[in-house]
């Protein structure tokens, strides 16, 4: 007879939630008919979290991906109109990646996108069980807890 892996059950379910997360997302990045894959999407996030426009290499790092997935991605906002590649105003032979009013656009209908995704997923939760999810997820991922949120 074997013995129940908690951990492996663990490992399985965080992986279908994950790719539920991903399904939902997706299916809600559609219905705003934005144009914008999920790496797209997440390209944009970061870049909105630079003080000022990142070097291809930056957003690379900043991602962890290899820079020459960065340039696809690029290449598809560029053409959507949603960033633009600029010369740095010190070294013009560096390209910095900026984001346009239609990438900001974009950006409001991403979160947006991501709210709902987010309530339809949370939806079985109570109140207090997303205030423990919470608590436990920022523990997964190494974060200081939000501000309001307690620790159980």
């Amino acid at each position: 007879m074997t013995t129940p892996d908690p951990d492996g059950l663990l490992a399985e379910q965080l992986l279908r939630l994950t790719r539920r997360v991903h399904r939902i997302q997706k299916h809600h990045l559609e219905q705003h008919a934005l144009g914008i894959t999920p790496a797209q999407s997440r390209l944009l996030r970061t870049l909105a979290h630079f003080g000022e426009p990142p070097r291809m290499a930056d957003l690379a790092e900043s991602l962890e991906v290899v820079p020459r997935a960065v340039t696809t991605l690029v290449d598809g906002l560029e053409s959507s109109g949603k960033v633009r590649r600029v010369p740095d105003p010190v070294n013009r032979r560096v390209i910095r990646i900026e984001l346009t009013d239609d990438g900001r656009t974009a950006l409001r209908e991403l979160h947006s996108a991501r709210r709902a995704a987010a309530a339809e997923i949370l939806a079985p939760l109570t109140g207090e069980q997303r205030e423990a999810l919470g608590g436990l997820l920022d523990t997964l991922v190494g974060a200081a807890p939000a501000r309001g949120r307690g620790r159980c």
